[in-house]
């Protein structure tokens, strides 16, 4: 039985900010974002972690059996450097692979750049846990999740995370609330809500 409220693990995976070199951004830009995003309860589990395939590996396997996380957002690692093995380390402890985040965000992402053809963003699920891959860039997060908008502020491209409360239902994990403002949760209209 799940619990009512949604642990999430956010994991900034890089090598400079896990050796003070520079401060991480990824974690307080999810932070704050997911602060304005969820109008229902969460609580969160950081960790900055360097690009070692191991220590990603055994950080996403805590975070999921030990630290009990419905959600786990990755930042950094999945570009095509050579020590850019993020997405390798994901899929390594996936029981399942959920290919539509990664094409979503990348086609967000294309709007922007053109080289968000070399993300390789992943998500996966873990037991009763959604892992995704995010980007690096705090502004980047914030598109990938939210989508596009026009001047009036309506959607045009939708952010994978208008998907994800629906995901968590079907894995058993809590039910979740966004705020519309910031995203839409998409749900069936088939789809119970808890009493």
């Amino acid at each position: 039985m799940a619990t009512d409220i949604l642990r999430i693990g956010l994991v900034s995976i890089s090598d400079r900010a896990f050796t003070g070199v520079y401060e991480d951004k990824g974690i307080p830009s999810l932070q704050e974002w997911l602060d304005r995003a969820l109008t229902t309860s969460w609580e969160s589990t950081l960790r900055v972690i360097p690009d070692e395939q191991p220590e990603i590996e055994s950080t996403l396997c805590d975070l999921v059996d030990f630290d009990g996380c419905n959600l786990v957002l990755t930042t950094g690692g999945t570009g095509p450097a050579i020590r850019d093995v993020t997405p390798e380390a994901t899929l390594a402890v996936a029981d399942k692979i959920m290919p539509g985040f990664g094409e979503q965000m990348r086609q967000i992402s294309l709007n922007f750049v053109p080289t968000a053809i070399l993300s390789r963003q992943v998500a996966v699920i873990r037991k009763r846990c959604l892992i995704i891959n995010l980007p690096g860039q705090p502004k980047a997060i914030a598109q990938t999740l939210e989508g596009l908008k026009d001047e009036t502020g309506k959607t045009i491209v939708p952010g994978i995370f208008a998907a994800v409360p629906y995901c968590l239902d079907l894995i058993e994990a809590p039910y979740i609330e966004t705020n519309a403002e910031i995203v839409q949760a998409f749900r069936p209209k088939s789809a119970p809500k808890p009493a």
